[in-house]
């Protein structure tokens, strides 16, 4: 019967390899048939975004990965208190009626064990909700980048969310914008020698103008493969908002896979390989020094980083050996 996705769909196989029920469902959005960017996205376009309030507020976005779990930011949480947060999904103004959302409250906030705030490494987290969300037109999971997935620098991507059009400016309502990978080696050029760990993605265009902002931290950042979305990234840290040679830099979804699936037992969400064709462009960067940088500015609502942490500075002696 062949590798054809329904041949899964209650779980059966016909082969030794079986494609889970998520797979099945996930990153196809029903209402995402065109290709732009830089603009209010059109309702039902990205319809795994979450909007995460607390005290009635948005702070972060989050990405729905299955009927009753969101992926998101471990800096959006002080701790993993569940009280006073509200998920919604399928929203598409702050303001204003939006028909098509429904809301949860949470039951468990999981933070990554090796969060490091100072350093922003491991900056996910998994929120559970009271109880599961039914998929619409509005409403449905994304693909996650499976383990061992290759996202060359260049790789198109797609960032949502309601943060700040600018840095400094007012919160948009819900939005989109497509951005490239920028490789870690080209990253760690940017923000300093060993700032960029393998545990993050970087992606922005090399003379600004487009990039995630404050308030849209743990949103997901996003590429298309053959017919699915894959959610790659999670939207974490960077310096200010959309500046020349300073791109968003995300959680790498891929590193996180079996972190994810010891947390959800059932139902696990659908990872699906991502791999980039060609020779990555990335490998051709090196660098002799780098200038220390004031602290990056995490990209949740309203709250700046209040540290001071000097960046280590190491000197590649590439000439005179």
């Amino acid at each position: 019967c062949g590798m054809n996705l329904s041949v899964c769909l209650r779980g059966e196989c016909c082969t030794s390899t079986c494609f889970s029920p998520s797979v099945s469902e996930c990153g196809q959005p029903r209402l995402n048939t065109r290709i732009v960017g830089g603009q209010d996205a059109p309702a039902g376009s990205w319809p795994w975004q979450a909007s995460i309030h607390e005290f009635n507020s948005h702070i972060c976005g989050g990405s729905l990965i299955n009927s009753q779990w969101v992926l998101t930011a471990a800096h959006c949480f002080s701790s993993d208190n569940t009280a006073d947060f509200i998920i919604y999904l399928g929203r598409q103004s702050q303001q204003g009626s939006n028909p098509n959302e429904e809301s949860r409250t949470l039951t468990q906030i999981i933070l990554h064990p090796d969060y490091n705030n100072p350093a922003n490494d491991n900056d996910i987290a998994l929120l559970k909700l009271a109880s599961p969300v039914n998929f619409t037109d509005y409403i449905g999971p994304v693909c996650l980048a499976q383990s061992g997935s290759s996202i060359h620098a260049g790789t198109d991507s797609w960032v949502t969310g309601w943060g700040h059009i600018r840095s400094g400016g007012n919160t948009a309502t819900f939005t989109e914008v497509e951005v490239p990978v920028v490789g870690n080696r080209q990253c760690n050029c940017d923000y300093g020698v060993d700032s960029i760990t393998n545990n993050m993605i970087c992606a922005g265009l090399r003379d600004g103008g487009k990039d995630s902002c404050q308030g849209d931290s743990g949103g997901p950042m996003v590429s298309k493969q053959n017919n699915r979305w894959i959610q790659t990234g999670i939207v974490s840290f960077g310096q200010g908002c959309a500046l020349p040679n300073f791109p968003g830099v995300y959680a790498r979804v891929s590193r996180y896979q079996s972190w994810i699936n010891s947390h959800i037992s059932r139902n696990q969400p659908g990872f699906i390989t991502f791999t980039s064709t060609g020779t990555d462009s990335d490998l051709s960067i090196f660098f002799l020094s780098l200038p220390p940088l004031p602290p990056p500015l995490l990209k949740e609502g309203a709250k700046e980083m209040k540290r001071n942490t000097k960046l280590n500075i190491k000197i590649n002696k590439l000439m005179n050996r």
